[in-house]
């Protein structure tokens, strides 16, 4: 028998929306360098690999190119294969141990809700070669350990923006954020896209981690704790935010089954 490897899309209520992710339950140990090369086979923005311990789940991510500290999405699919896949009970919370430390997550009207560590950002000038990169007006530049947030003035801006990323791939950080307020008309507060070449990944269609980003800066600036953000990629996904300061931050967010296989390979390969 194959590893099982679940593909589900998260950050949304239906498929080929969100944020794909593959999830794999492994059920031996296996070395980082066979995780990097199943995630490079997938070629999703994140792999997940999950390995059951007493009380949890150790988990970690990989892009095509590398392993990330901390991926919202993947995280995301993870629980939802755990709940649909692994027939855990929904009222019982889920600890993921990582590189970020202890993350859990849990079912709430229909919604999976993660808790995550914050991600502040401090404001800096923005450099010629990150506004040239993103070829548009740039209203605040800000930097975390993420990468540059960067508000602008429109919707618009960040849905049309196209960046140059042979450029963005030259500077010291080349992963953006890129956000701004929603429009007035809809039920949404802010609108973001999220640029991550120095990932391997141009453009990520749904980022939890980003949110970690973006709930300081939007909080401070709309005065609420509780929002509502798109993030305006092609695919597009929803993500519901709280947070009322500290160092967490609540992110919640919907996923769907795409696909179930089986790795025809093993770790030995």
């Amino acid at each position: 028998m194959g590893q099982k490897i679940i593909q589900v899309d998260a950050f949304s209520d239906r498929v080929f929306k969100g944020n794909p992710a593959a999830v794999c339950i492994l059920e031996q140990p296996v070395t980082e360098e066979w995780m990097q090369l199943v995630a490079r086979e997938m070629n999703l923005s994140e792999t997940a690999f999950l390995s059951p311990v007493r009380d949890g789940y150790n988990l970690r991510w990989f892009t095509p190119t590398t392993e990330v500290p901390l991926c919202g999405h993947a995280t995301l699919a993870s629980a939802h294969v755990i709940w649909t896949e692994e027939k855990r009970a929904s009222d019982s919370s889920i600890h993921f141990y990582t590189k970020s430390g202890l993350l859990t997550a849990n079912y709430k009207n229909k919604w999976i809700e993660l808790d995550f560590p914050v991600n502040h950002s401090q404001k800096v000038a923005t450099p010629q070669e990150l506004a040239t990169a993103l070829g548009l007006p740039v209203k605040n530049t800000l930097i975390n350990s993420l990468g540059y947030l960067v508000e602008v003035e429109s919707p618009d801006l960040v849905r049309n923006i196209q960046p140059n990323f042979a450029l963005l791939k030259t500077l010291t950080t080349s992963d953006v954020i890129v956000t701004s307020k929603a429009e007035t008309d809809t039920e949404y507060d802010f609108v973001s896209r999220f640029f991550a070449p120095g990932l391997g990944i141009d453009e990520d269609p749904v980022t939890g981690a980003a949110h970690c980003c973006l709930a300081p800066f939007w909080r401070d600036r709309l005065g609420k704790d509780e929002l509502l953000a798109y993030q305006a990629s092609s695919r597009g996904g929803t993500v519901k935010v709280k947070y009322s300061g500290g160092e967490r931050v609540l992110l919640g967010g919907q996923a769907v089954t795409v696909m179930r296989g089986e790795l025809s390979i093993n770790n030995e390969q």
